[in-house]
């Protein structure tokens, strides 16, 4: 149980209390400098997508599968670095399912870590043909565009969706 405060209830020590524990979970798993794209993924990314990518329904959605399929398009591939370099807020579909969350940016990883995320993720589910690796320079020249925000990334997704890039 905890003790009321002075500066606030005992539900907001309790939110503040899950809040850095959650943190330290995060920066303890962070990888480790030059990580695999697969470990990456399995310390950042397989918590909310689950380890084999299948996501969860509803609630973050799947990339086995779905990312080789995105990829097969310019447009789509560089969609899927400005995920990973910037983030993804606000409410999308996937599988004809509504999904609103967050998607945090790994953008502080450098180029070729987020090409070898992306590359993972090309392995993960039925593959749809053979696509050509993420390379650093392809991220390098997304991340050159310039900061965006999740909002922006979200606003891309839409158009692309339209165009019938992103399933």
């Amino acid at each position: 149980m905890f003790p009321r405060s002075k500066s606030g209830s005992a539900a907001a020590v309790r939110i503040a209390a899950t809040l850095s524990l959650a943190l330290a979970m995060v920066l303890a798993a962070s990888p480790p400098a030059h990580a695999s794209g697969e470990t990456i993924f399995k310390t950042q990314c397989s918590l909310c997508h689950q380890p084999d990518g299948a996501g969860l329904a509803g609630q973050f959605p799947r990339l086995a599968g779905r990312v080789p399929v995105i990829s097969a398009d310019k447009a789509g591939r560089r969609y899927l670095a400005l995920v990973l370099l910037h983030g993804l807020y606000g409410p999308i579909t996937v599988d004809g399912k509504p999904i609103s969350g967050v998607m945090p940016a790994i953008g502080a990883q450098p180029d070729q870590a987020i090409a070898d995320v992306l590359n993972h993720l090309l392995t993960l589910g039925k593959p749809a043909g053979k696509r050509a690796p993420f390379t650093a320079a392809e991220v390098a020249a997304v991340r050159a565009e310039g900061s965006k925000s999740g909002s922006d990334v979200a606003a891309e997704r839409t158009r692309l969706a339209a165009l019938k890039l992103i399933p």
